[in-house]
This record gives structure tokens, C-alpha cells and sequence, in this order.
């Protein structure tokens, strides 16, 4: 059974979940800096996915001057390819849908056809961040 939590950067429980899952994802699976990881986190809204009372994933939007940014999906390696992930990122549109903003996000090459079935195109050229080579993406309301 899954559930998906919304909170705030000041609930220190759910921002240790959180940053656990990110630290085991992003810092040791795919080696990016703590310093470049955990930037800009008191703007952000967060999210954490569980599964069987489990925090197996999480995610964050923030607004910037170019929209609303998703940023920081990061889902435990044995929870991969069951749909989870798609589950975390309705949860958080639809959690700002409303804005009526730009929404996009900076997705790694390997995930590019993943967003693209959640209703996103890329916009403008590959470039790198963390080491890893991004596309920007937007989304397109009503293809997911």
C-alpha cells in the first residue's frame, strides 16, 4: 500500500527520511557532492512516497524565476520499475497545478523517455550538472 506525504523543510523526522533516500541514490549510486545535493533546501516543499510504512522515495518542487522547478526524485534501487515513481510525481503536480506556472525539471539523459510518457518535452540542449548530462524538461498539462 502506498501513501505519499507532503511536508515542509522544518519537519526534521521527514527530512531525515528524506535525505536518506537522496544520500543513497544521489551521493552513492551516482556520486554526486553533498555540497551540490543539498542546495537550496529550505525553498523547497518535499514529498516522501512509502510503501508498506517505508520511505522508498522522495522529491521536491520549488518555485524559481523560471517556474516551478521538480527537482530531487530519487527512489531506493530494489523499489525501481514497479510504478512508484509515477505515483510521487502526480502526487506533486498535482500539488501545483494549480499555480498556473511553468512546470519542468532538469532530467539525466537516462530518464529523458520516462518524462517524456509523464507528459514532458525536452527544451533546448543537453548540458551537464553533478557530473551527469541533463536535458531541461516541461510539462505539457493534460498528457498525464
Amino acid at each position: 500500500m502506498e501513501k505519499v506525504v507532503r511536508f515542509g523543510f522544518s519537519n526534521k523526522k521527514l527530512m531525515k527520511f528524506s535525505n536518506e533516500i537522496r544520500t543513497k541514490v544521489f551521493i552513492n549510486e551516482q556520486h554526486v557532492t553533498p555540497e551540490i545535493e543539498y542546495e537550496h533546501e529550505e525553498e523547497g516543499h518535499y514529498f516522501l512516497l512509502f510503501t508498506n510504512e517505508k520511505p522508498v522515495a522522495t522529491a521536491r518542487w520549488r518555485e524559481t524565476d523560471n517556474g516551478i522547478k521538480l527537482e530531487r526524485f530519487a527512489l531506493l534501487k530494489e523499489y525501481r520499475n514497479r510504478g512508484l515513481g509515477t505515483v510521487l510525481l502526480k502526487e506533486v503536480i498535482a500539488d501545483i497545478k494549480s499555480f498556473n506556472k511553468t512546470i519542468y525539471l532538469h532530467s539525466q539523459v537516462k530518464a529523458v523517455n520516462y518524462y517524456k510518457r509523464s507528459g514532458f518535452v525536452e527544451v533546448g540542449a543537453h548540458f551537464w550538472e553533478a557530473s551527469i548530462e541533463h536535458v531541461k524538461m516541461e510539462y505539457k498539462p493534460g498528457q498525464l
